[in-house]
């Protein structure tokens, strides 16, 4: 097991602990202890806000007790028309799709693409990585290529690299790049450095620009590469360094 996942406290609540231990996300802990399922030290958690410590204390689910799962890093080529969620209420297909002949721990989404967008999506057991790729103040790079109908004046280039507003809000791109123009569109390369909602298509929304396609290429050195759309891979030793280093987790 790689004990790096846990180096940030071992100490957690509960339905925390559960999620740092691999077994479900923090929602479906707090289902679980609803149901007077889990035990901490043989007696059953009624509260969600319970202290446990994922090295010391014994919390077992239905009577099992529960073993710290091997540290996991995928990347999956995410296709158009997923939603990312593990079950979605409105029954449309989730990106837990593609995932679903491999054999791997409870793994979570590293941050969010709309249904509309395509391309490098991280999954991880590994909290404590996932929210430092998240953080802001670790400032972690994210690369997309961006398809727009018509052509970008330099002016509306330079507007997104200074900041766009909208929706109240100040959205900017660290950097912005024609990478080829011709017929009715243009394919940019956009870099963000920050995770707002939606951040590129608010910002070509508020230039007037039209979005065609959005794929994420790369978060950081790590690169989707050739993979092929919808499938996932594991991580390599080189890659996952990457991410400890630029996360100050190694």
């Amino acid at each position: 097991m790689a004990k790096q996942a846990f180096d940030s406290g071992a100490r957690a609540t509960i339905c925390r602990a559960l999620s740092k231990l691999g077994y479900c996300s923090r929602t479906q802990a707090e289902t679980l202890i609803a149901e007077r399922r889990v035990t901490l030290g043989g007696r059953v958690v009624t509260d969600i806000l319970t202290w446990a410590d994922v090295h010391k204390d014994i919390i077992a689910v239905d009577g099992i007790r529960l073993v710290a799962q091997s540290s996991v890093y995928l990347m999956l080529n995410k296709p158009r028309g997923m939603v990312t969620t593990r079950v979605d209420p409105e029954g449309r297909p989730t990106v837990f799709d593609c995932l679903a002949q491999m054999d791997n721990p409870f793994l979570s989404p590293v941050g969010r693409l709309d249904k509309a967008s395509e391309g490098l999506l991280l999954f991880t057991n590994d909290t404590v990585l996932a929210q430092r790729l998240l953080d802001p103040v670790t400032n972690v790079g994210k690369i997309y290529h961006v398809q727009v109908r018509s052509t970008p004046t330099d002016d509306m280039i330079a507007h997104m690299r200074r900041g766009v507003c909208e929706g109240g809000e100040m959205l900017k791109a660290s950097s912005v790049e024609i990478l080829r123009s011709g017929g009715r569109s243009t394919w940019l390369e956009v870099e963000l450095r920050e995770g707002r909602y939606r951040q590129i298509r608010r910002m070509l929304k508020g230039l007037d620009i039209e979005c065609l396609r959005l794929v994420r290429v790369a978060i950081d050195d790590i690169k989707l590469g050739e993979l092929a759309k919808g499938s996932a891979r594991a991580l390599d030793r080189h890659e996952i360094e990457i991410l400890r280093r630029r996360t100050g987790t190694a």
